[in-house]
């Protein structure tokens, strides 16, 4: 497999796991074959234990005595919760920079929007997007906060947001909505439009993956 520079080898590890669930690879109750995807990543062992142990905290695995790490449930109600704690998270942080816009940040803030308003596509809004976001995140965030929310963003696959070519038109609504609450330093309007927007996402992505066949079993509720 190729080197990702900069990228550190736990995370690959982290990234490749959330992509067997959300392909259906994995499902609910499956056994994670630590071997296979050290050999399927070529890395040792040891990152692959540090990325199960940071899946287990974070509610995705969960490990059995003497059995091996196991996936927990995993459907449509679970991918809602993962992302409705993304969009608490967010939008403490987007709460905060609603209370003190300070004009660094303002002037930050606005370049993003200008890339998202500008993108030729769903990749570069996406880059808008996550440019906005860390922004927010390295200005208001604290330690503990930056950390809640870099382990919340594990269910919001990336290449998926890059190339579904209606996420701009969808989101960027929202994205106009939190900017507009900060600069006019509405914080409850700001964490409400993070909630919208996680919501939203959530929606889109549970449908995708019951078209894949990942969540076929909603066609019998």
């Amino acid at each position: 497999m190729p080197k990702h520079y900069g990228v550190k080898e736990k995370d690959l590890v982290v990234a490749h796991v959330l992509d067997l669930l959300l392909t259906g690879r994995l499902r609910s109750g499956d056994r994670v074959d630590r071997n296979g995807i050290a050999a399927a990543l070529g890395l040792s062992r040891v990152p692959v234990q540090e990325a199960l142990v940071q899946l287990e905290h974070d509610g995705i695995l969960e490990s059995r005595y003497h059995r091996g790490a196991f996936v927990h449930r995993f459907d449509a109600d679970v991918l809602r919760e993962h992302h409705e704690v993304h969009g608490l998270l967010t939008g403490a942080a987007s709460a905060r920079a609603a209370t003190n816009p300070r004009p660094p940040a303002l002037e930050a803030l606005e370049a993003t929007m200008v890339i998202m308003r500008d993108a030729a596509g769903p990749r570069e809004y996406l880059h808008g997007a996550n440019l906005f976001r860390d922004v927010l995140v390295n200005e208001y965030a604290g330690p503990r906060l930056r950390a809640a929310i870099s382990a919340s963003r594990s269910f919001l696959p990336q290449e998926f947001w890059a190339a579904h070519a209606d996420g701009p038109a969808q989101l960027m609504p929202l994205y106009e909505t939190e900017y507009a609450a900060i600069q006019r330093r509405h914080p409850a309007a700001a964490r409400q439009a993070c909630l919208d927007r996680t919501d939203l996402m959530a929606d889109v992505l549970t449908a995708e993956l019951r078209r894949g066949g990942v969540f076929a079993d909603l066609d019998s509720v």
